[in-house]
């Protein structure tokens, strides 16, 4: 992934989309994990970031219901990955008003006609990590 080097933030985590991996950037001189990718960490300015892949296991940290006036209601929730960074998202697979606070959920991958490259999407879990 040499040419990953010299493309954009948002080229790289696009790059790793299409291969099905969640990536994030980690901050060496701020200890944790940032996100949405970017060039300077927001909390240090360092631009020392480095490229890490998540686990893709979080927890629904905020959930809401939208009701567009025309198609079936969906979630929109706010997602708390293990790795300590959180990234907004939908749940999928189940009734959008079952999904609820705490819940545990993976990533999975959805194509969308108009998207660059696959969207990383969230669906229960079924056994508990830790």
């Amino acid at each position: 992934m040499n040419e990953k080097l010299t493309a954009s933030p948002l080229g790289i985590y696009r790059a790793h989309l299409a291969e099905r991996k969640l990536a994030y950037q980690y901050s060496p001189q701020a200890g944790r994990a940032v996100f949405f990718p970017r060039l300077v960490c927001p909390f240090t300015g360092s631009t020392e970031l480095e490229w890490r892949v998540s686990a893709g296991q979080g927890e629904v940290h905020a959930t809401t219901v939208v009701h567009p006036r025309e198609g079936p209601p969906y979630n929109v929730a706010l997602i708390e990955l293990a790795e300590g960074f959180r990234m907004m998202s939908r749940v999928e697979g189940v009734d959008p008003h079952s999904v609820h606070i705490g819940q545990k959920v993976r990533v999975a991958f959805v194509e969308e006609e108009g998207q660059p490259a696959p969207l990383p999407v969230f669906v229960p879990q079924q056994e508990e990590w830790t």
